[in-house]
């Protein structure tokens, strides 16, 4: 469709060149019209050249028609409402699509390269432990977004931003421990705030197995953490840390590592059978490693961006629309997550991407203006930032919610609902709804088999097209030369055909806008049209041209079907 709303805009921008050669013309915009009665495209350019030429809208509606050049595609036009052109396109333009699918194939509603490198960053959860249900959105998300973009025609690099130089990894490095010690007989009282999943355990028994009380260090009197539990948790959980730091010494690093590298291997594992693959796994430890986090903040400081307080150093992030200024070194010389955050986003830019784009929870939406505001002081683009916020999903089993915390232990990860209802219901469901609206996972719903379960009633298009050919026993390739696809002017089938011809300017849309779910509705809707066609009409009739050009219709279906389904990391099965 988009080969035709070029051609239909190119149709009325010639006409404005003999209606008002003399004025600057606005943009063209046709929408696909909401009622048949009012044809297939409307256009309002005329209300935005009214003004210009200080005329009545309908007036100059009629001189852009009167001045439309002829077209093949075109049946008629009408006025309608305060000015707008209706577009009539006749059976021809309609048809035409089928022999474009026929030819294309798996390439149908790719778009020719924009020249454009961006990159799409998302999940990048800390490797604290096994992904949830809640990460589970967004890396369906992050990676249907990455495959709309390519196919818009993008070069899409896909990354996941390691989260290995910080606190977190510090709680999970002294949890294992902890567990490593009890297996050794060595009781020392469990912080409630480090991780209590079994995966720790699992974790402390790899270094059990691998070198026995090898890293049993005393005294133990030193892990004893102040202030107390009672006082403060978190300042108790530090010091537990620092303490253990300097009980370990250098074989710290190993637990620390062991640690990174068990729960880093799962969730590559995971993502991996859920169809999320990365091109580039990008490590924070790297930021400091390389002195870019350093770099990063004396160039603010340079740019007269930085004041120190306390002993800390400060970002003026107030300047750029944040609510109160950020700590990017503390007074202990230590550089803040903020601090590693700018680096990162330096670095991606010194990589020369010509778009930047966070998959982000929604939670972090007051991150924003920090991260785009140290941008600027570090005279980057922001623009060249999108930042595409994803409500975590709520799980819900018996229509109970279930709750979930990484480090109370008391979690669905996503190997379990994947595990439930199949990696294809995770990957639709997901992106069922735009990614900043709230989301309720219906598991019942996601197991049926009925046509109430959206990817079940898509993947049942797709079968009962693939049953059609496969009874035929005729081959596919032949139909794009045989078919006389005249013979598919009945309404149901132009219904179908018009709901074909948008596939590409969906795909188009879903790539702008960050929002794979307008293919994941069409892909609805089309399926929804092609059972309510296969329900009406008998493909295999006696007559041979009508047949060949159903058959070439139902072809055309399946292979749209199976391209928006790849798109969203969903198969396609040819029987079910």
């Amino acid at each position: 469709m988009s080969d035709l709303k070029a051609h239909l805009s190119q149709l009325i921008a010639d006409a404005l060149v003999i209606v008002a050669p003399e004025t600057t013309l606005p943009a063209i915009e046709l929408t696909r019209t909401k009622q048949e009665s009012h044809g297939d495209f409307a256009c309002n350019i005329a209300m935005p050249m009214a003004k210009q030429l200080k005329r009545n809208p309908r007036d100059v509606a009629k001189d852009i028609v009167d001045a439309l050049p002829p077209s093949p595609w075109v049946e008629k036009t009408e006025i309608a409402g305060a000015g707008f052109i209706n577009f009539f396109l006749n059976n021809a333009s309609k048809q035409r699509v089928v022999a474009e699918i026929l030819q294309a194939g798996q390439k149908f509603g790719q778009a020719p390269s924009q020249n454009k490198r961006v990159q799409v960053e998302f999940v990048s959860a800390n490797p604290t432990g096994p992904l949830h249900v809640g990460h589970g959105r967004g890396a369906a998300f992050g990676a249907s977004l990455s495959n709309v973009l390519s196919a818009a025609g993008y070069t899409v690099a896909r990354e996941y931003y390691v989260n290995d130089a910080g606190r977190q990894m510090d709680i999970l490095a002294l949890s294992t421990w902890l567990r490593y010690l009890e297996f050794n007989g060595i009781n020392v009282p469990f912080p409630p705030n480090a991780y209590q999943g079994d995966y720790v355990r699992d974790m402390a028994k790899i270094i059990q197995d691998q070198h026995g009380d090898r890293y049993i260090h005393e005294p133990w009197h030193v892990l004893d953490g102040a202030p107390s539990i009672e006082e403060d948790k978190e300042a108790h959980l530090d010091q537990l840390i620092a303490n253990a730091k300097k009980l370990l010494g250098e074989d710290y690093a190993y637990v620390h590592n062991v640690a990174l590298t068990e729960q880093l291997g799962d969730c590559r594992n995971d993502l991996t059978e859920f169809g999320v693959v990365f091109d580039n796994w990008f490590s924070e430890k790297s930021l400091f490693d390389s002195g870019l986090v350093e770099r990063a903040v004396n160039t603010l400081e340079k740019n007269g961006h930085i004041y120190e307080q306390n002993g800390a150093l400060w970002f003026r992030s107030t300047n750029f629309g944040d609510e109160k200024d950020r700590v990017v070194k503390r007074d202990n010389g230590l550089y803040t997550y903020f601090a590693s955050d700018i680096a990162y986003h330096l670095n991606k830019f010194e990589r020369g991407f010509d778009q930047v784009i966070n998959v982000w929870g929604a939670d972090h939406h007051g991150y924003i203006a920090r991260v785009k505001g140290a941008l600027t002081a570090l005279t980057l683009d922001p623009e060249k930032l999108t930042i595409a916020l994803v409500q975590f999903a709520v799980l819900y089993r018996g229509g109970e919610k279930v709750s979930m915390s990484t480090r109370s232990g008391q979690f669905v990860t996503l190997r379990e609902l994947r595990g439930e209802v199949g990696n294809d219901a995770a990957r639709f469901f997901y992106v069922l709804r735009k990614s900043d609206q709230h989301l309720d996972f219906d598991l019942d719903l996601a197991k049926s088999q009925s046509n109430d379960n959206p990817v079940y009633y898509i993947q049942y298009a797709h079968a009962r097209c693939c049953s059609v050919l496969t009874k035929w026993g005729g081959d596919v390739a032949m139909l794009s030369s045989v078919a006389d696809l005249t013979k598919l002017a009945m309404p149901i089938e132009l219904t179908l055909l018009k709901r074909l011809d948008d596939y590409a300017l969906t795909v188009i849309n879903a790539a702008r806008e960050l929002a794979p779910h307008h293919l994941a509705y069409y892909l609805k809707d089309l399926a929804s049209d092609f059972h309510s066609y296969y329900n009406a009409e008998q493909v295999l009739v006696d007559d041979e041209p009508t047949r060949f050009a159903r058959l070439a219709l139902i072809s055309a279906t399946r292979q749209a079907i199976q391209n928006g389904l790849e798109l969203l990391g969903v198969t396609a099965p040819e029987k079910m």
